[in-house]
């Protein structure tokens, strides 16, 4: 079980201009090796191509992360040591350029706890799993948005919310939206999820113009922006 994660690489068309990194979700306790059959991380391949279609002609690179381990498996949080690890490799790799984390559910947790890397510059959580007292500190100065489905059952809507109310007076800007209908694995309204994950990686690496319900969220007043119908 040592070792490094796996990350699949889609490259920029011409000069690498940022770099989006894709985090799955897992289990609160599992060390069990993650195989790329497991469907948290299958979950996340069709997210990671739309993201590269839409932003590669404008010097995207996408990397998908598979981690070493299953589980969040506290106090270890292993997925957490696999993103900095992969943030690393960024830096190294594409030193200077700007990076916007995408994870979903525990990948969601993920993301928001690396924020504070030195290269990120987004957040996007995909039904985060967002426990009560979960650290907010890392998204300070960071563009965040959140995406939860109403009827999940398995990370709850509620305690992400929770979360967008503590962290948006530390955010540079923090948009939170409801996904009408929809449940943790992302099936129903698929568009939904990767029209908006898409627009904000595009915008936080000022690619593209603005989509708009993006833009008429950030147009609402910062206390309206938490539970926003879609």
């Amino acid at each position: 079980m040592d070792g490094v994660p796996v990350v699949s690489v889609r490259r920029a068309h011409g000069r690498t201009r940022a770099v989006a990194l894709v985090l799955h979700g897992g289990a609160e306790h599992s060390t069990a090796a993650v195989g790329p059959w497991r469907l948290a991380y299958l979950r996340m391949v069709p997210l990671a191509r739309a993201l590269h279609r839409a932003g590669r002609a404008a010097g995207l690179e996408v990397r998908l992360v598979r981690n070493r381990r299953y589980g969040w498996n506290a106090p270890a949080e292993d997925p957490v040591d696999d993103a900095r690890w992969a943030l690393e490799r960024v830096r190294a790799e594409h030193p200077g350029l700007p990076v916007v984390l995408v994870g979903h559910s525990m990948g969601g947790r993920v993301v928001l706890r690396v924020a504070d890397d030195p290269a990120v510059v987004g957040v996007c959580a995909l039904a985060p799993w967002t426990p009560p007292g979960e650290p907010v500190e890392a998204v300070t100065g960071r563009s965040v948005v959140l995406l939860h489905g109403t009827r999940d059952r398995i990370t709850s809507p509620r305690d992400s919310h929770a979360f967008a109310e503590r962290a948006r007076e530390l955010a540079k800007r923090l948009a939170r939206f409801d996904v009408t209908g929809e449940g943790h694995a992302m099936i129903k309204r698929p568009a939904v999820w990767t029209r908006l994950m898409c627009a904000f990686t595009l915008e936080a690496i000022d690619a593209g113009e603005t989509d708009e319900t993006l833009r008429q969220a950030w147009n609402r007043p910062a206390d309206e922006r938490l539970r926003i119908p879609v």
